[in-house]
């Protein structure tokens, strides 16, 4: 019953503060993070499987993802 949510890029090795962004993103939401597993381009955290979809909503708008031209957003 949980699932997996992830931030990925190369410029996390450049960008200071991504995985402070996303724990308190989840935090100031209410989201509880079961497990955290990091590398040098991705953070992984394990949620309840029932917030799953408003975590990347909520993380989307903490990234500015959801400002994006619909042509960059694939």
């Amino acid at each position: 019953n949980v699932a997996k949510v992830s931030v990925i890029g190369l410029g996390m090795k450049s960008h200071a503060g991504v995985a402070a962004t996303m724990f308190r993103t989840l935090a100031e939401k209410g989201i509880n993070i079961q497990n955290i597993s990091t590398s040098e381009i991705k953070i992984s955290v394990l949620i309840n499987a029932d917030a799953a979809e408003y975590a990347v909503r909520v993380l989307h708008e903490a990234y500015g993802l959801d400002k994006l031209p619909q042509a960059a957003k694939g």
